[in-house]
């Protein structure tokens, strides 16, 4: 197994045990299916330019964001807020698992895992 492949079964693994959390919590697996794209919403920021597209798509996709509100929502007993972290960071590893890392500011298409085709 190439190093590359071995990273997005990693990433992969991360889904699946978002997922398996999720559904132990006893959310709603509707609302996992429904919420699971909306982090893609901050690819919005490329319609200004690729600068400010990487930018706002990175806040998006980083897991230091989610890692912090994770933490918050233990230390302050929100169900729902982590709920939303869950899906959040299930997003992350799912977009990982298939390639899409984070975006460098010259394309779309170069992120820190590869150069997508």
């Amino acid at each position: 197994m190439s190093l590359r492949k071995y990273i997005y079964f990693e990433y992969a693994i991360g889904f699946i045990i978002c997922l398996l959390l999720y559904i132990h919590l006893e959310y709603s697996v509707l609302l996992f299916i429904l919420l699971l794209l909306v982090p893609d919403i901050t690819m919005l920021g490329y319609l200004i330019n690729t600068k400010i597209g990487s930018i706002f798509y990175n806040l998006g996709h980083s897991l230091i964001f989610p890692f912090i509100l994770f933490i918050v929502a233990f230390l302050i007993n929100s169900s729902s807020l982590l709920m939303i972290v869950i899906i959040w960071l299930a997003h992350i590893y799912m977009d990982r698992s298939m390639g899409y890392g984070l975006k460098y500011n010259d394309a779309f298409k170069n992120t820190h895992l590869q150069k997508i085709d």
